[in-house]
């Protein structure tokens, strides 16, 4: 039997045999999109199933830096190839598009040289770990003109959910002058089992022969390798925002979409690690506040021990209110709207729908449901509330220099 090293060395030849194929033409309706993945673990897995859901595409090329992953993925998806490299992916020119489902500390690069390449984008939330990525990842995006689509991980902005929200807000009458949005996301596991925890993943096949560690750090400070921060990499700072990442911008996507609202003008975050004292740097339990320019304030509590209050979100106006939780609800004020009735929203929408809007748009060339300029607003906003927990302290935006201090 081969080795893992063989293994992988002869995927890698097998992607080298396509880089002759002349570039794709431009894409129609019944167009087949050739799509690489780079990143192939429980997420990137996630998003392949979504591909497979959407008509007229093939995954053609896989890019991990773990073996294991790679093998996996090989395995589960006949006639791809695969490499730990994903610039070798990117070489490919017959690969129209990438999904990127990697962790975010590696965004910006890989989308600079997906974008350098020629190809179409979809990334996993949150798009850019902080705000010189952010402003990178900018860069690149317009410097192709804005031709190639890009698609940022918030689900949530091509759900029915959006629709009805949408709609409720459509008459200006329904809700008045709204003041706030107050959101909510608590979960729970089992006493023994901590949020993000994966043990089952911590292997002896996690070693430095099988992950090229250097690729997983990415800009991130040199250090050993060490197979409890591969695997575990949501707890630390370096390569993770915790669960504001994780949770609130999905939540905070969904309704700078709906109201159309901007970066904030301040942020604060407090809270701690009151639960799991495992090594985790980011906190378990949290608040936070952001001061919107639209003089809407937002605020986000978030707790891992308890999912009594679950996930859930109320924007408040002073003629009524608009509740999102399993579906979406409108609610008069009566004090004001005297005549306001409840409404119900009922709009429906497959699992993979964002996977099939961002395919879409690679063919039509109209703009994606969670287009890249949202993407940068979410991505800044969070970046805010993290860094406002770690220096202790509000932090404000600057909207002419563009920058938080």
């Amino acid at each position: 039997m081969d080795s893992r090293r063989n293994f992988i060395g002869k995927v890698a030849t097998g992607l080298a045999g396509t880089l002759a194929a002349g570039p794709a033409e431009a894409l129609g309706a019944a167009d087949r999109i050739r799509v690489g993945v780079i990143g192939a673990g429980d997420r990137g897995t996630e998003l392949v199933a979504q591909i497979r859901a959407c008509p007229n595409t093939e995954i053609s090329a896989f890019a991990d830096v773990y073996s294991r992953n790679l093998e996996r993925a090989l395995g589960s998806t006949p006639g791809a190839v695969g490499c730990a490299d994903y610039r070798k992916l990117l070489e490919d020119r017959s690969i129209d598009a990438v999904v990127i489902a990697t962790p975010p500390h590696l965004h910006a690069r890989q989308f600079e040289d997906a974008l350098g390449a020629g190809k179409h984008i979809y990334i996993e939330r949150v798009m850019a770990f902080d705000l010189d990525h952010a402003k990178r990842m900018r860069d690149a995006y317009r410097k192709t003109g804005s031709k190639l689509t890009v698609q940022v991980g918030h689900q949530v902005c091509s759900y029915g959910h959006m629709t009805d929200a949408r709609q409720f807000l459509s008459d200006p009458d329904r809700m008045g002058r709204i003041t706030a949005v107050t959101m909510h996301m608590h979960r729970n596991t089992p006493f023994n089992k901590p949020q993000w925890a994966r043990p089952a993943l911590l292997t002896p096949e996690v070693n430095a022969r099988n992950v090229v560690w250097d690729e997983f750090l990415g800009e991130a400070e040199a250090r050993p390798f060490d197979a409890h921060r591969f695997i575990h990499w949501r707890y630390f700072w370096e390569t993770s925002g915790g669960s504001v990442f994780e949770g609130m911008s999905q939540q905070l996507a969904f309704w700078y979409k709906a109201l159309r609202l901007e970066i904030p003008r301040a942020a604060s975050m407090d809270g701690g690690i009151y639960l799991w004292k495992d090594g985790r740097e980011a906190p378990d339990t949290v608040s936070v506040s952001l001061q919107q320019p639209e003089e809407i304030l937002m605020s986000w509590v978030s707790g891992l021990g308890n999912n009594q209050l679950g996930v859930s979100e109320d924007v408040l106006g002073t003629h009524g209110s608009i509740s999102r939780a399993a579906q979406v609800r409108y609610v008069p004020q009566k004090m004001n709207r005297p005549a306001g009735n409840e409404m119900t929203g009922r709009t429906a929408h497959a699992p993979h729908a964002h996977m099939a809007n961002f395919f879409d748009c690679v063919r039509s060339g109209k703009e994606t449901n969670c287009p890249f300029e949202l993407g940068y607003r979410v991505s800044v906003a969070c970046r805010m509330a993290v860094d406002s927990y770690r220096l202790g302290r509000s932090l404000k935006w600057d909207a002419m220099r563009e920058e938080i201090v």
